[in-house]
C-alpha cells in the first residue's frame, strides 16, 4: 500500500479547487495507470494503494475529478460507465462489439474537424463525442477460427 500522495498529483488536485486526500491521489492515479477502467477496477486499484474505501466513495471521488475536469467519463451505449485519464484532447474511442475493450482514437484528419457540425442550431460546440464500433484484433481472429 502507498499512501503518501504524489506531489503533483496532489498539487493537480489544489489547482482544480479540490482537497487533497490519499483516497483522490490513489484514483486519480489509478485512472491514469489504467486504460478507461470501470468503477469496480478503479475501486480495487485504489484500495490496493491506500486500503479500504467504499464503493460510495470512489463514486463521490470520480464524479469530482470528471467535473474538475482531471478525469474524463465514457458511456459507450449498452456499456458501464469507464473513465481515463486522457483529458482536453477531444479524442474519441472504438469499443469491441464482443469483449468490450476500448481504445482511444485521435480525431481523423486536422484540428478537431468534428466540432464543426453542418447545423449547429446556435450552439457554441467545445466538444464531440464520436465512438467507432467494430471487433478488435483478438475478436476478429477468434471468429475466423
Amino acid at each position: 500500500m502507498t499512501a503518501s500522495p504524489t506531489p503533483a498529483t496532489a498539487e493537480e488536485l489544489r489547482g482544480a479547487g479540490l482537497r487533497v486526500t490519499a483516497a483522490r491521489v490513489a484514483l486519480l492515479e489509478t485512472v491514469r495507470d489504467g486504460d478507461h477502467l470501470g468503477v469496480e477496477a478503479i475501486a480495487s486499484g485504489v484500495r490496493d494503494r491506500v486500503g479500504h474505501i467504499s464503493l460510495q466513495a470512489v463514486y463521490e471521488a470520480l464524479h469530482a475529478l470528471t467535473a474538475a475536469g482531471l478525469v474524463r467519463r465514457i458511456e459507450p451505449a449498452g456499456h458501464p460507465a469507464r473513465y481515463e485519464g486522457r483529458v482536453g484532447d477531444n479524442h474519441h474511442h472504438v469499443v469491441c462489439r464482443s469483449c468490450g475493450t476500448v481504445a482511444d482514437v485521435d480525431c481523423a484528419v486536422g484540428d478537431a474537424p468534428c466540432l464543426t457540425a453542418a447545423d449547429d442550431h446556435g450552439f457554441t460546440i467545445d466538444e464531440a463525442e464520436v465512438v467507432y464500433w467494430g471487433l478488435c484484433p483478438g475478436c476478429s481472429t477468434g471468429r475466423r477460427s
